[in-house]
């Protein structure tokens, strides 16, 4: 069908000896549609994206928690040094890709079509992870909803969801100050409300017995998909304006919760907590391990939304200094995120005359049980509380914009001709879909099911395919050409930082996180309970079918070569004939008529072939890697 669409819309003025079988079906797509396929309407709009997409719910119930548990103010030097070992290199290195192709993550592999199953692999993780990130949402929406009175429903007990071991956690004054409380065997009336109410835990028997539906985060979760649709409605051109305020108002509120933070009384307890360095842990392994993995997912890399957004820039957008915009903005960000959630938690700490650790956790148990507990001690509890949810739902809903832009870009880009012209349509599948989904996890198991996605669905696969696409950029279409690429675009080479990384630190890095992650592999857990073996297994094949991708792309690559074994990897290996700038007035050096419609196309980029009863004018792979290596001495 490929085939059959590219001869129906070939342009005559290109000779159908000089195009290989596998080219024409692409490249008279991307010149009939390059122009429908849109741009960012400002510089503006793709950082903001970025900021969005990177500063997302991490950063605020996740690296607070890792740090105060790895060494507190010392776990800032492996975090700032994996930064710059593998955070900044990788980020650069994806920016580059969609920049200079213009491309998704599918089709950005014309770099090298073996390695296609990367960009497929790509798509399985970042579509798991867009169904459970928006059921988080929907959380969110509820809090946010539930905020909306004069006394917050999980301040009390005495409700029907609450049991005799509700006890409402708020310390009693006397003239020395909080009277300490004995916590043990009992619960807050927020963590009742978060798994008794929100959830409806009580009413499933594990992750086998899911239960029913529950109707209210049914709707929550509706009003979710409906929101991520209206904003990437007309591509980035409308979620690129809205991200002008959910990039940017979580900065504000950020602001207004760290000051309310600090001058609360033992708010000094909970950041002396936080901060304190603790040198010692520089000596283990595991806090290491943690910095390197909270850079890794933090900034998204290997998710495809990097990608994505580089692709819809102007072909010579200074990307090298948003790279370092974004990637120290997230990391100060999320520094000042610790600081607002501790001081809280100091205060809380002060309040209920507990130390700080029985009141800190990291993740959802943060978000929704520990911080909304908090809120109900301050004045305003109400106002306080709608503006943290508040902060929370602009932080998820930018990563969701990027999760679903990725996955409809890359679509469309694979078929332009009939996809490009229907996206809003397309989008509007893609979010009904997932939201179907995405059911299974409004029920009273729902929980169960997320944790287990969580757990799973960008693991060990999304390691494997970051180093991949590592290796096929810098190994196999070779590190030279990529720096000629970006100094074609951007005006300068990567220095020996950026290619020592992405030749050696970088992979190796992420290689050890991938041995560590197996090694010290767990199974997954929901408080007490423990998923069956069954589960377990679900989950790991969920890790392996992103890993098994990528062999399977490279067959289905070598079997649309000629030739033997040999011939068919090297040709499948080399980059596609019209690779490069999707415009032919930014395509200099090797690259110069290139494109399909071209007036005079150049030879050098083809290959013997016999197609069709025709066989095609033949440049040797020697003759094409020395006319490479001449204009990469001619640059140097």
């Amino acid at each position: 069908m490929k085939k059959l669409q590219g001869a129906h819309l070939r342009k005559p003025v290109t000779p159908d000896l000089l195009m290989t079988p596998s080219d024409q079906g692409d490249v008279d797509l991307d010149m009939d549609f390059a122009a429908d396929r849109g741009n960012w309407t400002g510089k503006l709009d793709f950082l903001l994206s970025c900021i969005g997409y990177c500063v997302g719910l991490g950063n605020v119930w996740r690296f607070p928690y890792r740090a105060y548990t790895n060494g507190g103010g010392a776990f800032l030097v492996p975090y700032f040094l994996m930064l710059a070992i593998c955070g900044i290199p990788l980020f650069f290195l994806e920016l580059s890709l969609g920049q200079f192709s213009s491309l998704g993550p599918l089709a950005v592999w014309k770099i090298s079509p073996l390695f296609k199953g990367a960009g497929a692999a790509m798509l399985l993780i970042v579509g798991l992870v867009a169904i459970y990130y928006n059921m988080i949402i929907a959380y969110v929406l509820f809090y946010l909803f539930a905020s909306l009175t004069s006394d917050l429903p999980w301040e009390h007990c005495g409700n029907w969801w609450n049991t005799e071991l509700c006890l409402e956690h708020r310390g009693s004054k006397d003239g020395n100050g909080a009277l300490p409380l004995n916590l043990t065997c009992t619960v807050s009336p927020s963590e009742e409300y978060w798994s008794r109410y929100v959830l409806h835990i009580q009413g499933s028997q594990g992750i086998g017995s899911p239960g029913e539906i529950r109707w209210n985060l049914c709707l929550c979760l509706l009003l979710a998909w409906v929101i991520v649709f209206l904003c990437i409605l007309k591509g980035v051109k409308s979620s690129g304006k809205v991200v002008y305020f959910t990039a940017t108002f979580p900065y504000l509120i950020l602001l207004m919760l760290l000051v309310r933070g600090v001058t609360l009384p033992g708010a000094w307890k909970g950041i002396q907590f936080y901060l304190t360095p603790q040198f010692h842990h520089l000596l283990s392994s595991k806090v290491w391990i943690e910095a390197a993995l909270q850079i890794f997912y933090s900034l998204g890399v290997g998710f495809g939304g990097l990608l994505t957004f580089a692709s819809y820039n102007t072909f010579h957008q200074n990307i090298y200094r948003d790279t370092f915009i974004v990637t120290l903005g997230n990391a100060i960000t999320s520094i000042l995120a610790g600081f607002a959630i501790f001081s809280v938690l100091g205060y809380m700490s002060q309040e209920l005359g507990v130390p700080v650790d029985q009141v800190a956790k990291a993740g959802p148990g943060l978000a929704f049980v520990v911080y909304p507990q908090a809120m109900t001690m301050l004045p305003l509890s109400p106002f306080w509380s709608f503006l943290f949810f508040f902060m929370l739902l602009t932080l998820g809903l930018d990563s969701q914009f990027a999760f679903l832009e990725t996955i409809v870009t890359a679509v469309t880009d694979e078929f332009p001709y009939y996809l490009r012209p229907k996206k809003a349509v397309f989008s509007g599948l893609i979010c009904v879909a997932m939201y179907l989904m995405g059911l299974i996890l409004t029920t009273d198991g729902g929980m169960y099911w997320l944790v287990l996605l969580d757990d799973y669905s960008a693991s060990f696969g999304l390691m494997v395919v970051v180093i991949t696409t590592c290796l096929a950029v810098t190994r196999v279409y070779g590190i030279q050409r990529f720096c000629r690429d970006i100094h074609m675009m951007l005006g300068f080479k990567p220095g020996l930082y950026f290619r020592a990384c992405w030749l050696f630190l970088s992979p190796a890095t992420l290689l050890a996180l991938l041995v560590y992650s197996i090694v010290k592999y767990q199974p997954s857990e929901y408080g007490s309970y423990r998923f069956p073996p069954w589960a377990e297994l679900l989950g790991i094949l969920m890790g392996l079918l992103s890993c098994l991708m990528i062999p399977a792309g490279m067959l289905v690559a070598v079997l649309r070569e000629e030739g033997s074994l040999w011939e068919r990897l090297q040709q499948a290996s080399r980059p596609a004939m019209d690779w490069g700038p999707s415009l032919e007035e930014n395509r200099t050096g090797m690259y110069v008529a290139t494109l399909a419609g071209s007036q005079s196309p150049k030879p050098l980029m083809v290959h013997m072939r016999k197609y069709g009863g025709i066989t095609s004018f033949e440049n040797t792979a020697i003759e094409v890697d020395r006319e490479i290596a001449e204009e990469e001495e001619s640059m140097m």
